[in-house]
């Protein structure tokens, strides 16, 4: 029972990164299917979205644990929310390359040639392009996570969905 009370509340802490990075990245690959298409290349990735929102969600989830994530708790927002990107822009990097690296290792006899054969297949404006996309994102994603956690997330929802005049 207590094992699936885990599950449930783990299920409900990835739920808000997934959907969020699911929306962003779908706005991304769309805009890419968009340029493409200008020059007659057909093109569908949709399962990067899914898979990369997902494994996003994962690291926020893990990240979250971490004992000095919240390290600015009573400082402006700017602090947590920067801390907290980084935070969670270089575990993503740190998933991004073992994924990569790990699949290149059963291939090659050691790590050094593994990262030197990833180094070389690696297309590095599109690497770069990504790193600068998730940085802008995670930043947003934590600065609105903040304001949540300062305002309250009721009270929030509330003022989405309600109005500021029916506080």
């Amino acid at each position: 029972m207590k094992l699936l009370k885990t599950i449930k509340n783990n299920y409900i802490e990835i739920l808000p990164p997934t959907i969020f990075f699911f929306i962003a990245f779908s706005l991304i690959l769309i805009t890419k299917r968009m340029i493409l298409r200008e020059y007659g290349i057909s093109w569908t990735g949709f399962g990067a979205a899914i898979i990369g929102a997902l494994l996003v969600g994962k690291v926020v989830l893990i990240v979250d644990k971490l004992p000095f994530v919240n390290k600015f708790p009573d400082r402006p927002l700017i602090y947590n929310a920067s801390w907290k990107s980084l935070i969670y822009f270089l575990a993503a990097l740190l998933v991004r390359y073992l994924e990569h690296v790990v699949s290149l290792l059963m291939k090659h006899e050691s790590l050094m040639e593994a990262n030197r054969h990833l180094a070389d297949e690696i297309v590095w404006p599109q690497f770069w392009l990504i790193q600068m996309w998730l940085a802008v994102l995670f930043f947003i994603y934590c600065a609105m996570r903040e304001l949540v956690r300062v305002i309250g997330r009721d009270k929030v929802i509330h003022m989405f969905f309600a109005g500021r005049n029916a506080l």
